[in-house]
């Protein structure tokens, strides 16, 4: 069995004092009123098929509904999450309206065990955070990734 592997690009931008970067609030019922730690990279699954930069522009696209921006790619490595999954990321320098993103959907049984399968959206809102706030949304296993993506902005 192949082990699980996500790879995904978080978008920065400088309006004010402090860099922001564009999170994802995810879908689904079991986020649906949390707030902290319940925010992710817009990123996704690949395979041995798919180079991980190509997933992440892909799963950009598919979770955001929009193309990935242009510009560089700033790798910010791979960070192993609790429960087994490795995730990639790079950080582009890019604006993007929250309001323009039309979100990918998955579908589940919900209410669990009623055989009814509804559909929700990959992420239900994604927005601008300074990096301060954004750290504890994000779940914790991809907050190392605005450590790193600090230390790039400083140094």
């Amino acid at each position: 069995m192949t082990a699980r592997r996500s790879a995904g690009l978080l978008l920065f931008r400088t309006r004010g004092p402090e860099p922001e970067v564009l999170i994802g609030h995810m879908g689904g019922p079991f986020w649906a009123r949390r707030d902290q730690a319940a925010w992710s990279v817009p990123k996704g699954e690949y395979g041995d098929d798919e180079e991980p930069l190509a997933a992440a522009e892909r799963e950009f696209e598919e979770e955001l509904g929009l193309p990935a921006p242009t510009g560089p790619r700033l790798p910010l490595g791979d960070v192993r999450q609790t429960g087994g999954k490795t995730v990639t990321v790079w950080a582009v320098e890019a604006d993007l309206d929250p309001a323009s993103v039309v979100p990918g959907t998955f579908e589940m049984e919900w209410p669990p065990r009623s055989g009814r399968v509804q559909e929700f959206p990959e992420l239900d809102r994604v927005a601008w955070f300074p990096l301060d706030r954004a750290h504890d949304r994000l779940v914790a296993g991809q907050r190392a990734f605005l450590d790193r993506l600090t230390a790039l902005l400083t140094s």
